[in-house]
């Protein structure tokens, strides 16, 4: 059985318990390959963007390992539509996964991005709304 091939899109719930019960759940109906694309968003918080996106990604990614996921990460660019895409171009994914911030925190939301995804990239989109502290805990 050819393992379905999944695409994550995370920032800052990267690492929550959400966006790994959803990752459990696909594993548990079959093969799964995923791949992580964080954003590298401009930041609210002091840094650039790029190294906290890749410092999210790499934490997520071992704590995404740890549970027996196949996994690999890329840090995007800035819009999350144009990360998408780079990543679909270089591999084709059978579905996405959007993990944001909750309604009224989260700036995807706001801009209707699971739609946008949806509509522009013609596969299925399945949104898991997190939290920003459980993407820093341990």
């Amino acid at each position: 059985m050819e393992p379905r091939r999944i695409l994550l899109v995370a920032n800052q719930t990267a690492g929550g318990a959400e966006l790994k019960r959803e990752i459990r759940r696909c594993m548990s109906e079959g093969p799964c390959v995923f791949t992580l694309v964080v954003p590298a968003t401009p930041p609210s918080e002091q840094g650039e963007a790029r190294d906290i996106a890749r410092g999210r990604m790499e934490s997520a990614i071992t704590k995404m390992r740890q549970m027996g996921a196949e996994i690999t990460g890329v840090v995007g660019d800035a819009s999350p539509v144009l990360a998408i895409n780079d990543v679909l171009i270089e591999q084709p994914c059978d579905e996405i996964i959007l993990s944001t911030l909750p309604p009224g925190m989260s700036r995807w939301l706001k801009r209707d991005l699971p739609h946008r995804v949806e509509q522009r990239f013609r596969l299925p989109v399945t949104t898991v709304i997190g939290d920003r502290e459980a993407a820093r805990a341990p």
